[in-house]
């Protein structure tokens, strides 16, 4: 009888041993689609084509079906790594350093992103799922963790449904959270055909008329600001847009450098006869730190024109100690130019989210993104900004008027 037992409990021990062995490499192999998955929306969703960034939307129906919440971590991490992955080369040129620094603010960066979706994560079915996405996505939305909310697959809203506006934001918001149900895959499916006919019909924002954004090419550094040679320089770009019809002509950010009284003499005496505004980038510094500004100048005189909501963290903005970059999250939403109400995106604000929805709700006329990308590199961390910058212009049908320092 005692055999009989132990002859019964041996196979059954075994195939208990073998439906744990299979179990487990299920769930590995299915960790492992999942993270190769993940990886393909973060970097070619992000790779700076518009019309790629409806991939990203594919990102919470991966991150549901993690299976645990270790697995949504990792999910979580491959994606943010792949879509932020200029950071370390970026950081690395920005702060003259070897890569190790940049891999180590790379991984710091992503932190708020895998912390928040990890902690959201459920098993539950439901409601529980596209709950607790909402949260986690409005949590990587506003400050204070927004503030670090790259990669947002809300951005792609403009590039499926644009012109529809804040219904069009809505409806990108109610896929993404579908995306977490059980109907991912029809969801998905829908993102894709209107990515599809996006494509298809596809119409860059236009600009307005009379409004010029100029791109150009100067060297740089962190602490190199425009001199006397590359003011000349840029002064003679503006007259050359003025002679071909602009009435407003856009800079890129710092294209200005340190504001003085004597910078503002040069260009105001440069414009005389001339009518045209010029529109661009300038530091002002003050007692403890300073402003990152738009500033404008005709030959009659100057004004500061919008002061930076979000400098970059870190390498601008630095409320731990003095000689940073000022921050006011929820200022000068919206600024006033000869009748116009213009929503001013300063380089780092264009690949955040509540910056672009503070100044569409205050209703603006026109759109303008400028940036100074010297310290980019190789990456795609400016073709990520163009590609942002257009999506939102055209989810809200705004004229956009772009202008960066791009590397050579």
């Amino acid at each position: 009888m005692t055999r009989d037992i132990s002859g019964r409990s041996r196979p059954t021990a075994f195939l208990a041993s073998l439906r744990r062995s299979m179990s487990w490499r299920h769930r590995a192999g299915r960790l492992a689609i999942l993270s190769v998955g993940s990886a393909t929306l973060g970097v070619v969703g992000w790779s700076g084509n518009p019309s790629a960034l409806p991939l990203a939307m594919a990102f919470p129906a991966l991150w549901s079906l993690a299976g645990s919440r270790a697995s949504a971590a990792l999910i979580a991490a491959i994606y943010f790594l792949g879509a932020s992955r200029g950071l370390p080369e970026g950081v690395s040129i920005f702060f003259g350093s070897d890569l190790l620094l940049g891999l180590a603010l790379w991984v710091i960066a992503s932190l708020a992103f895998v912390t928040v979706h990890t902690a959201f994560w459920t098993a539950q079915g439901g409601w529980h799922g596209p709950t607790r996405y909402l949260i986690a996505n409005v949590l990587m939305s506003l400050p204070p963790l927004g503030i670090v909310g790259w990669a947002n697959p809300l951005t792609a809203a403009g590039i499926i449904f644009p012109g529809w506006g804040w219904l069009g934001l809505a409806m990108a918001m109610a896929l993404l959270m579908l995306a977490t149900t059980k109907h991912r895959w029809p969801a998905v499916a829908i993102v894709g055909v209107f990515s599809l006919a996006s494509a298809v019909l596809w119409v860059e924002p236009e600009g307005r008329p009379g409004w010029v954004g100029i791109d150009t090419s100067f060297s740089a550094g962190r602490e190199q600001y425009a001199d006397y040679h590359q003011q000349v320089a840029t002064i003679g770009l503006v007259k050359a847009a003025a002679a071909d019809g602009a009435s407003f002509v856009v800079l890129p950010e710092s294209a200005l450098g340190i504001w003085t009284p004597t910078t503002e003499a040069l260009w105001r005496e440069s414009l005389v006869g001339m009518p045209v505004t010029m529109i661009g980038g300038g530091v002002v510094l003050q007692a403890n730190d300073y402003e990152n500004l738009m500033i404008t100048v005709t030959s009659a005189g100057s004004n500061e024109l919008y002061r930076q909501r979000m400098p970059v963290p870190i390498s601008m903005w630095q409320p731990w100690s003095a000689g940073g970059a000022d921050a006011d999250f929820f200022r000068n939403a919206v600024v006033e130019l000869a009748g116009l109400r213009l929503a001013v995106l300063l380089c780092y604000e264009q690949l955040l989210v509540w910056p672009v929805l503070h100044s569409v709700w205050m209703q603006p006329e026109i759109m303008v993104a400028t940036g100074n990308a010297w310290w980019t590199g190789s990456t795609n961390i400016l073709p990520i900004q163009r590609a942002a910058s257009i999506a939102w212009a055209r989810l809200f049908n705004l004229p956009l008027t772009m202008a960066y320092n791009a590397p050579d």
